[in-house]
């Protein structure tokens, strides 16, 4: 099925993005809406482009909903391509390597919105797009199944007519599917998109700020994922509508260490802060059958601190050594299976320090 949006009137450039004097950890500053920010249209460089998206792991711990970070080696791909079959200014999604429950309707599917986003936010009117979506990553899984899909497909199109959009624009093409399959946060697509740890400093107007994790040293993520899908919204609604001061004072210095953490490579530091939610995670994990004992296995095993990954159901562990990481990841398979009666999958990954990027292209 194709989308068509109309013309827009007169385009207007919103954006603005603070480069000088360039700070460390770059705010990226956004004030535009999903409307057309080009002056002209751009025509396609490409005949055709595929792009990879990486998994997420989203609120580490305190930082519900303003923090998140990308996770290397597993995530989903776009392949998109002009297509005269398809009318201009339209998009078509023709393929769907992954569940058959995902619409092929580009109005319902992840990929779809945030790729209709792109192009609107391009001004693209005079050719069609076909799209074909591979998913790594299972549904409901806590690994930003549904950001890796709307990442992969916005910066598929913005490659595809020369990279003009930036990261916050992108970020907001990415933010129209979530709202629509998730809610309006962006601790998953904003990493998937920018690589690294992000923090979400302000939704309106967004405000992104890049956490760099020191090249220098080695990160692994432990991540041991049941057969038990967790629906965000459900999640979500488990969450408690009013905070105490000492849990709210709490958490706000967790996340405070947690920042820290991260930008001295400071391990030992992030996992205490990572495994210390007193709003979020207690009030998940009793969801997820066996999730406390998880965490208790991975911690006891030697890990640096365990949580829930996003909504869940996935349960994440730090560690610096993927050989160690592994053993790790038995033992919290093992307390899945024991105390929840599920089987889980292990995979040890390391921090992905890039976020979606075009992997291949046909000149055009």
């Amino acid at each position: 099925m194709a989308v068509c949006f109309s013309s827009p009137v007169k385009p207007t450039t919103y954006f603005t993005i603070r480069t000088q004097p360039k700070p460390k950890n770059p705010i990226f500053r956004c004030q535009c809406s999903v409307t057309t920010i080009t002056t002209t249209e751009p025509q396609p460089i490409y005949t055709s482009v595929r792009s990879f998206a990486p998994a997420t792991v989203a609120n580490l711990g305190p930082g519900f909903d303003f923090l998140g970070c990308a996770v290397d080696g597993i995530g989903d791909y776009v392949s998109l391509r002009l297509d005269p079959a398809v009318h201009p200014g339209e998009i078509s999604i023709t393929d769907i390597d992954g569940p058959s429950k995902l619409s092929k309707n580009p109005l319902w599917n992840c990929a779809g919105i945030a790729a209709i986003a792109a192009m609107k936010m391009l001004g693209v009117r005079s050719v069609g797009l076909s799209l074909s979506l591979e998913k790594g990553l299972p549904l409901g899984s806590g690994l930003g199944s549904s950001a890796a899909s709307a990442a992969a497909a916005c910066v598929a199109v913005n490659e595809m007519f020369g990279g003009k959009l930036k990261a916050d624009e992108l970020v907001l093409a990415g933010l129209e599917s979530e709202a629509k399959v998730s809610g309006y946060h962006a601790d998953n697509i904003a990493p998937a998109i920018m690589g690294g740890f992000v923090l979400i400093r302000s939704y309106d107007p967004l405000e992104l700020m890049r956490l760099e994790f020191p090249i220098n040293k080695e990160l692994f993520f432990v991540l041991v994922s049941p057969e038990f899908e967790a629906p965000t919204k459900k999640m979500r609604a488990a969450l408690p509508a009013e905070v105490g001061m000492p849990h709210h004072v709490w958490n706000c210095s967790q996340a405070g260490a947690l920042v820290a953490s991260v930008l001295q490579g400071d391990l030992v530091g992030l996992g205490k802060a990572l495994s210390s939610d007193k709003i979020v995670e207690p009030k998940r994990a009793p969801l997820i059958p066996g999730m406390e004992a998880v965490k208790k296995a991975a911690i006891e095993a030697g890990a640096f601190g365990c949580t829930i990954s996003g909504a869940g159901p996935t349960a994440v562990a730090i560690v610096e050594d993927e050989e160690r990481g592994r053993m790790i990841g038995e033992k919290m398979a093992e307390a899945f299976w024991r105390e929840g009666n599920l089987k889980a999958a292990v995979a040890v990954k390391r921090l992905d320090r890039v976020g979606a990027r075009l992997i291949s292209s046909i000149p055009r």
